[in-house]
């Protein structure tokens, strides 16, 4: 089962109000539904969805719905529910704002259909039964889209998404509109607003634990990177030793610096750091990084010098 399939699952439970159920069909039937010669003709293939248009309709209008059961076109291997609504039509498309009073085609619903926070939420549950999905958190990406047929309806589904803050934006695609977020937790909060506890709780068990592998990553990264630096300073410091002692001049350095030259033979991998420590302990003479540093530094000038001097 698919987690968008699971997420349905789970919001085709939540009970509801009046306005609420109108408020959920608006969304479902504006998005899903097609109306001619009389009839709405609705299709879902998840059959806890179908239920629940069934049962909304019934609670609400009085109204048996007919149910067919065809292939699904899509290759998803499952049956496609087809909802035959044939009674009180014109009732049910008006009072859920498809149509106005006088029969015509609405752009967008009237905003008594979403005029509590709680519509708002029932409305955009009816548009994700519809046609929305959610990529699995485990997958590479974060990404929830909503497809709508009309550019209003986009607009106003939008405007519906960013009243709660989720930055939702829209795409212009072949077969319609996309509206869509990319950003883990407001995606996260977005199935908070549809009700679906459990996928919340998974939704951000997943999350954070790829935040929590992700910055584990980069400081192991960055901890080799580090390394690689250390190492590369190291090997640079002994080639200069090298240079200073096949030319026999060793001694043309101060006794604090030869001392320098001799640790960092003896740990060539340790950092300036962990070496400034090391002197410190085996001489007991206190030395800093800096001091160190300092100390080093004659050695690469001394080793340039003789370069320059070998070249000439």
């Amino acid at each position: 089962m698919s987690y968008t399939v699971r997420i349905k699952e789970e919001i085709a439970t939540i009970k509801c109000t009046k306005s609420e159920m109108i408020a959920e069909l608006s969304g479902f039937i504006r998005n899903n539904g097609t109306y001619s010669d009389n009839t709405i003709i609705l299709t879902t293939e998840s059959e806890t969805t179908k239920n629940r248009i069934i049962e909304f309709l019934k609670d609400s209008y009085e109204v048996e719905s007919i149910v067919e059961i065809k292939d699904s076109l899509n290759f998803s291997k499952k049956d496609l529910y087809v909802i035959n609504i044939n009674d009180k039509v014109d009732l049910i498309l008006k009072d859920i704002g498809f149509l106005d009073e006088g029969g015509e085609l609405l752009d967008m619903p009237p905003t008594y259909i979403v005029g509590a926070n709680e519509e708002i939420r029932a409305y955009l549950r009816g548009v994700f039964l519809s046609s929305g999905s959610i990529n699995d958190p485990k997958t590479s990406r974060y990404h929830m889209e909503l497809l709508v047929f009309s550019p209003e309806e986009a607009v106003f589904v939008q405007k519906l998404l960013n009243i709660f803050d989720l930055n939702a934006k829209i795409l212009n695609r072949e077969k319609g509109y996309m509206i869509y977020i990319k950003e883990a937790e407001k995606i996260s909060d977005f199935i908070k607003i549809l009700g679906a506890n459990n996928a919340v709780l998974y939704f951000e068990n997943v999350r954070i634990y790829r935040h929590q592998k992700n910055k584990a990553n980069r400081l192991n990264n960055c901890e080799q990177a580090n390394m690689d630096k250390v190492f590369a300073t190291a090997q640079d410091q002994l080639n200069q030793i090298e240079i200073i002692e096949k030319t026999g001049s060793k001694e043309l350095l101060d006794e604090k610096t030869q001392i320098a030259l001799e640790y960092r033979k003896k740990y060539p991998e340790s950092s300036l750091q962990e070496l400034a420590e090391i002197i410190s302990v085996e001489t007991n003479k206190p030395l800093t990084k800096s001091g160190l540093n300092h100390r080093l530094r004659k050695i690469k000038e001394l080793a340039n010098k003789l370069k320059k001097q070998d070249n000439k």
